[in-house]
């Protein structure tokens, strides 16, 4: 499996992530999409969008606000429940997540151990912590753990005294539960259906890193999905199978991601089942996406909180009003983006001695599907590749190369995952053809420039 580092170095030197402020010297965990990467990141979220509202009749859009009504988090539970058990280095004052050294510990000293750390209260910590004198990376004494709220609070209005508390949202799921009765009214939607919104969403995480996996903003592509109480457990069952199946169809390596079923005092508050699903990330078998039963959690808070009814009526009968139940499927862009990095990365060797990289990306998730690529830059070579260029406008995501010999511009596509390239040489100027070469199999044929435009929709199915 590819290391970190060799992936951070290029995401960096191809222009898919770089350091977030990076010429001031950057801002620890705070990454900025290059061309490549924020095109993978549109192709992520155009393939899901379409999958799951534009695809399905069952399903309509949102685009909450970031910002919202303070009421709306103590409603949800936010306020109260939303924190991580915090313990800082006694002597560098560096804060560290006491279940995430409790974990280590364990891995490391006594790895057949069944102790569930999401479920242990802070004082079940400071008191494992103590009993085996667990110490923080650098050795030192730890404080004993407290609760802190991931939550950034900010505040509107011009003048201080006139200033009021809000809270960037840490989830985008609030949005679609208080704009349900909004939704229900426009869209006339019937049970069981659903609301789908990608969006940003912000968490003052103690432990951020691991390149863009934890990070203080990040974007949620999340579904709630509203059924019948009685019903639940098969459209559970349902949204369970289809996001194993989204996770081949975009190109993730099947064999590394698991099913992890979250048991006990480890669910979160609104739950009543979970699954997560797990992806072996060179770091290790971390969280990728999640899938809760969240019951009427939070539709019936927000009813007693707001006041307003927040039900459904049966349209055969219309004496029956119930308040839905809801499925939630949560899927993070960039731990997805970072999946698909791992999943797309080989070394492949093409001749003894030789090695190339290669990013094996889906086309429909290549942030380039076809290079444009002249064999020389005189001699008529780059007029005729303009042509054919031309000729794939708004069928392809096209990159024109001309810098470098035709062997470093075939590595260096490979390198971004591009599918297909097709050389303009000097034959093409007397018989009107050019050489495709594929990126996976590194062979290459010949096609009439008349033909290119329906080759590369066949190739790019």
């Amino acid at each position: 499996m590819v290391t970190m580092e060799t992936l951070v170095s290029l995401c960096k030197r191809r222009g898919f992530i770089y350091p977030g402020s990076d010429i001031y010297g950057g801002l620890a965990n705070s990454w900025d999409y290059g061309p490549l990467g924020a095109q993978l990141k549109q192709n992520i979220k155009a393939a899901w969008w379409k999958a799951v509202v534009e695809s399905r009749q069952d399903m309509v859009g949102l685009d909450g606000a970031i910002l919202m009504n303070p009421r709306v988090w103590e409603a949800s539970g936010h306020v109260a429940t939303f924190n991580d058990p915090l313990v800082e280095d006694a002597v560098s004052h560096k804060r560290f997540r006491a279940d995430h050294l409790i974990e280590a510990w364990i891995a490391k000293k006594d790895p057949e151990s069944t102790l569930v750390v999401d479920a242990m209260s802070t004082e079940e910590m400071a008191a494992f912590i103590a009993e085996k004198g667990i110490k923080s990376p650098d050795g030192n004494a730890l404080t004993a753990p407290k609760q802190f709220n991931l939550m950034f609070e900010t505040s509107t209005g011009v003048t201080e005294k006139g200033k009021n508390s809000v809270y960037l949202r840490p989830e985008t799921a609030q949005a679609i539960f208080v704009n349900f009765k909004n939704v229900l009214t426009t869209s006339r939607k019937r049970l069981p259906f659903g609301i789908a919104q990608i969006g940003k969403a912000f968490r003052n995480e103690i432990t951020p890193g691991n390149f863009i996996f934890r990070t203080l903003e990040f974007e949620q592509m999340e579904i709630e999905y509203f059924v019948e109480a009685e019903e639940w457990e098969q459209h559970f069952e349902a949204w369970n199978k289809w996001m194993e199946e989204w996770a081949a169809v975009i190109g993730l390596k099947t064999d590394h991601l698991h099913r992890l079923e979250v048991v006990g005092d480890a669910l979160a508050h609104y739950s009543k089942r979970t699954v997560d699903f797990e992806f072996d990330f060179p770091f290790g078998k971390k969280e990728l996406w999640g899938l809760a039963y969240r019951t009427d959690f939070d539709l019936t808070n927000h009813a007693k909180a707001s006041g307003e009814k927040l039900e459904y009526t049966d349209p055969a009968d219309n004496s029956r009003k119930v308040v839905p139940h809801v499925i939630e499927p949560s899927l993070g862009v960039d731990r997805t983006l970072l999946a698909l990095l791992v999943s797309a990365y080989e070394e492949e060797e093409v001749a003894e001695g030789d090695t190339r990289v290669v990013m094996r990306f889906t086309p429909q998730m290549a942030p380039v599907q076809v290079a444009i690529l002249p064999l020389m830059k005189k001699g008529g070579l780059p007029e005729k590749a303009e042509e054919v260029l031309a000729s794939l406008a708004g069928i392809a995501r096209c990159d024109f190369d001309v810098t470098g010999s035709i062997g470093k511009r075939y590595r260096r596509q490979d390198e971004i995952g591009t599918p297909l390239c097709v050389t303009i040489d000097y034959d093409s100027l007397e018989d009107n053809a050019v050489t495709v070469r594929h990126r996976d199999s590194m062979e290459q044929e010949r096609v009439a420039i008349a033909d290119i435009a329906s080759y590369v929709v066949k190739k790019l199915v």
